[in-house]
């Protein structure tokens, strides 16, 4: 086994999870935030739109958006990259879940609280980046650590469009060596990048406990 050759293929297959994990967030906690106040908006035609849009996201298999957006797409005419479509299903599919979780977070807060704030002559904007986003990420961050969690597992099922990410590249390496060992360097990779992230979000926790709810 060429366990140099096998680590920097290793290598690249998570430089591609990585990608796609950082910019899935990177995109959609803001468009899912944005697509929670559509969820509590008042335009109606809107929000029938976007109820559709949630419910066959989270409706449907996240490996099945994925297949979708890639094999569909270019039966079209639509021709996109692997790695493109891959992020689009993901950013699609947390978006709408992190939508949902962040619609949870505003409603639980006290109407009692805009009406002080508007009291105090503070504005809508203001009364939204001061008062409401800080309680509401203090009440969903748990919620949000799930989900982006089961994120750096997800991204596993990009192989299915033979997307070179750290689980293609570990399977493809076992079975050309006929040797676990890549395999198990993948399930490793996986764990130290959770512990990270769980890391993380335990420092954003801890720094957020000032604002006791």
């Amino acid at each position: 086994m060429n366990i140099l050759g096998t680590f920097a293929e290793l290598a690249q297959g998570l430089g591609v999870t990585l990608a796609l994990f950082a910019l899935t967030i990177v995109c959609s906690i803001p468009l899912g935030f944005l697509g929670s106040h559509v969820s509590l908006g008042k335009n109606k035609p809107a929000k029938f739109i976007y109820n559709i849009y949630l419910v066959v996201m989270r409706g449907t298999p996240l490996i099945l958006q994925v297949l979708f957006m890639y094999f569909g797409l270019n039966l079209v005419g639509v021709h996109i990259g692997r790695f493109e479509s891959a992020l689009l299903s993901f950013v699609l599919n947390y978006t709408a879940y992190f939508s949902e979780i962040f619609r949870g977070g505003i409603q639980s807060i006290n109407r009692g609280q805009y009406e002080a704030a508007s009291v105090l002559g503070l504005s809508k904007g203001l009364t939204m980046r001061r008062i409401v986003i800080p309680q509401v990420f203090k009440i969903v961050l748990p919620s949000l650590g799930n989900e982006v969690i089961n994120l750096v597992k997800d991204t596993a099922l990009v192989s299915i469009i033979a997307l070179g990410d750290l689980l293609k590249i570990a399977y493809s390496a076992s079975m050309r060596e006929a040797n676990i060992m890549p395999l198990v360097a993948a399930a490793v990779f996986y764990l130290a990048i959770n512990a990270v992230v769980s890391l993380v979000l335990k420092k954003i926790e801890k720094r957020m406990n000032y604002y006791r709810i």
